[in-house]
């Protein structure tokens, strides 16, 4: 890597080592490898690093993925100048074809060594085929979704060696971070024979317990503070950042207050704070109905935004039944109160053509009836828990069927984010889809028309 532009830090030759080691049947030692290292140490020259080698000297197929197309560019580029340097003819004499295009930027050489670069989604793997080395670059955000899509891809590798490196930094504030953190805990915890874990980190149970101004701590953490990475600059962050953000950014901060919520949706303490024995507000109103995931029951939920400002929108259980029972009574119960709400969303699998097709006569005003698509789904869960977070809605401290669903949910992987799931989740959702009904519907019935 000296030779051709890219002089190794020492402990990024400690990683690169690791990563390349072989057991005596020429395999990878270690199939898993995760670094955790804060920002701008140049964890990149380590995956460079692997990289090149990996392609030069043994022809592997590799994808590399990011969070962002802009972090899978910008890596992209920085690797094709080791190709495309006029100085070395026989590095540029061993590339076949290097692709520019958006979306399928790509290094392939005359020895099979390929790299193929995407930025992460459900179809990123789409069309990889005998992958022997997958990099999860900004694995903080890496989700199961997101995993298994790509995981395919190293099933059937040509090689037969096999290696994941999942590299990035502690997950922040309503980061996914679910990989990554639970990664980490295997490999601190129980790891396998053929797993590695790099991390510079400080420890602390939370922020007081920290002394972020310890330029020492700044060194303990920062593996290239004193070659590339400055005490000056470090000083200035420090100066600048917030206390829980420059120990997590600058110093490696796992913050157990994020690190141990594991996959919990909806934070106890903001939800608690949330509770209410108000009377529920005068406002314009939505129902949200959800079929659980096997059709078993159906639940029933509403919300309301106040017609007066300074009142919170709420959130309220109403009802759930198994569909065994049938559904004739929410399909009535609904038709009662065409005239009370803006409209109705209705989510999930069995008995929603049926409600559907029983409120449609009476429900028939354009955009009355909803039936949300995943980016829709995505969008109710993120409104309601930013609302929970910042405080800016209540429930009805009295529902503790309503209270458990919400303290009992964990993220569901979906569309590349996030919902609700778990075994009691329908009420929290029915709400959500409630609440982004409510607050999306241009069709109010308490509004009256004006004639000009």
């Amino acid at each position: 890597m000296e030779a051709y532009g890219s002089k190794l830090d020492p402990w990024q030759q400690l990683v690169v080592d690791c990563w390349l080691g072989l057991d005596e049947n020429e395999k990878y030692t270690m199939t898993s490898a995760g670094l955790a290292v804060p920002r701008q140490n140049g964890k990149n020259v380590c995956l460079e690093a692997r990289e090149f080698f990996g392609l030069i000297i043994n022809g592997e197929k590799i994808l590399h993925t990011a969070h962002q197309v802009k972090t899978a560019k910008k890596s992209f580029k920085r690797l094709v100048q080791m190709f495309t340097n006029k100085n070395h003819p026989e590095i540029m004499d061993k590339v076949s074809r290097i692709s520019f295009t958006n979306g399928e930027e790509g290094i392939e050489l005359t020895n099979g060594g390929v790299i193929e670069y995407s930025a992460r989604s459900r179809q990123a793997a789409r069309g990889f085929d005998g992958i022997s080395l997958v990099i999860y670059d900004e694995a903080q955000e890496l989700t199961d979704d997101q995993v298994e899509a790509i995981m395919a891809t190293l099933a059937a590798s040509a090689t037969g060696t096999r290696q994941i490196i999942y590299t990035g930094t502690p997950p922040y504030p309503r980061c996914p971070g679910e990989v990554f953190r639970r990664r980490r805990t295997t490999s601190l915890q129980n790891p396998g024979p053929h797993d590695a874990w790099h991390e510079w980190s400080v420890d602390g149970d939370s922020i007081t317990d920290i002394n972020i101004a310890d330029s020492s701590v700044w060194y303990s953490t920062n593996p290239s503070l004193g070659y590339h990475l400055s005490e000056e600059f470090t000083s200035e962050e420090c100066r600048t950042m917030s206390a829980d953000g420059f120990a997590r950014e600058r110093l490696g901060w796992w913050s157990p207050a994020i690190t141990e919520q594991d996959d919990s949706a909806i934070h106890k303490e903001a939800w608690e704070a949330c509770a209410s024995l108000e009377p529920k507000p005068n406002g314009k109103m939505a129902y949200g109905v959800k079929f659980s995931p096997d059709g078993s029951e159906v639940c029933l939920c509403g919300a309301v935004i106040p017609f007066e400002s300074n009142n919170k929108p709420r959130i309220s259980f109403i009802s759930r039944k198994p569909t065994g029972q049938g559904i004739r009574w929410l399909s009535d119960w609904l038709n009662k109160r065409y005239h009370q709400a803006s409209c109705v969303v209705i989510d999930g699998r069995n008995g929603v053509d049926v409600l559907v097709d029983r409120i449609s006569d009476t429900w028939r005003a354009k955009g009355s009836i909803i039936r949300p698509r995943i980016k829709d789904v995505l969008a109710s869960v993120s409104l309601l828990t930013d609302a929970i977070n910042e405080q800016s809605l209540t429930w009805y401290e009295l529902q503790d069927a309503l209270s458990d669903s919400a303290l009992t949910s964990i993220k569901r992987p979906l569309g590349g984010g996030w919902a609700f799931g778990g075994d009691d989740s329908t009420p929290i959702e029915a709400c959500a889809l409630a609440f982004w009904g409510a607050k999306e519907s241009k069709r109010d019935p308490h509004r009256k028309m004006r004639i000009g």
